[in-house]
């Protein structure tokens, strides 16, 4: 599997009850590798994919280490080194009460810079599956690599998943041009709110159905409330979350879409992949930040 998408430094900082205004509020900090397409490619791996290779793009400052960090989780690293920007950075604002929700600060640094002169059609050799993250669909250079991708994947017959990746960053780039774009693509992995945004739709299950209509395979992740997967306009099964004492839910999509990936790839139906998807997820809640334990350790 080809995963191409962001790879980010993840400042977490996990605070208990709001916010202190003009202050200091306590909070315990790490700083960690992330980003979401590289987090599905870690979860891909570490969920039993034996060959998950990762396109991205990181800024000489972090190269190395993320290189490193990659490599440990079982991922073959293809970074492009950017002489001009920094690794992107996200601030990760973790509220330690029992939702363990998170916000996020984003400075998309040098991950939003690849551009098609980064691609090429042999990047696919040996892919059986492409993945792209709906980040890249946020930038004008980007959005143009991941263009070159989807014709390169079509005329090879390779299959391509999206995961939306950010309902606010969808909703500044438009409902309609994101569906245009997502146009050749058979899997589309939406969370509650991606669904209902791209839809219009309250209710997520009417959301999944409906997107189905126009996209072959539609899983949408909901969090506590486990996923649902959709097909040719129908709810086809209704799979509910793993149970888990929630730390921090960064990186819990990323979860549930690389282990799915893995688990559709060793030839599971999509329903039993999304349960494996869920049992992901749960793992994840319990880290702090957004990739599984390393299998290698980090050099």
């Amino acid at each position: 599997m080809l995963v191409v998408g962001d790879v980010i430094t993840d400042v977490v900082a996990r605070h208990r009850g709001p916010l202190a205004a003009g202050t200091d509020t306590a909070a315990a900090v790490r700083t960690l590798p992330g980003g979401a397409g590289a987090n599905v490619a870690c979860w891909a791996a570490h969920w039993g994919c034996p060959d998950v290779r990762l396109l991205g793009r990181v800024g000489t400052d972090a190269a190395a280490w993320h290189e490193r960090e990659l490599s440990a989780c079982g991922v073959r690293p293809l970074l492009v080194v950017d002489p001009e920007a920094p690794t992107g950075t996200v601030i990760c604002l973790v509220d330690q009460g029992a939702s363990a929700e998170r916000t996020f600060l984003t400075d998309s640094g040098a991950s939003l810079r690849l551009d098609p002169g980064d691609w090429s059609s042999a990047l696919l050799d040996g892919v059986a599956r492409l993945h792209l993250s709906g980040y890249l669909f946020f930038s004008e250079p980007s959005r143009a690599l991941a263009s070159a991708a989807l014709e390169s994947a079509r005329a090879r017959d390779v299959p391509v998943s999206l995961d939306p990746a950010s309902a606010g960053f969808l909703a500044k780039l438009g409902v309609d041009r994101f569906l245009a774009l997502a146009e050749d693509v058979d899997l589309l992995l939406p969370s509650r709110d991606e669904a209902c945004l791209l839809t219009g739709l309250p209710d997520p299950a009417d959301a999944a159905a409906e997107l189905s209509r126009r996209i072959p395979l539609v899983v949408a992740k909901l969090g506590g409330d486990g996923a649902l997967v959709a097909r040719s306009g129908t709810v086809r099964a209704r799979v509910p979350a793993a149970p888990a004492a929630a730390r921090d839910t960064t990186g819990a999509g990323d979860a549930f879409t690389g282990a799915f990936l893995a688990a559709l790839l060793a030839g599971a139906e999509p329903e039993a992949a999304a349960v494996e998807g869920c049992g992901a997820g749960a793992m994840a809640v319990e880290r702090i930040g957004g990739r599984p334990e390393a299998a290698l350790p980090a050099r």
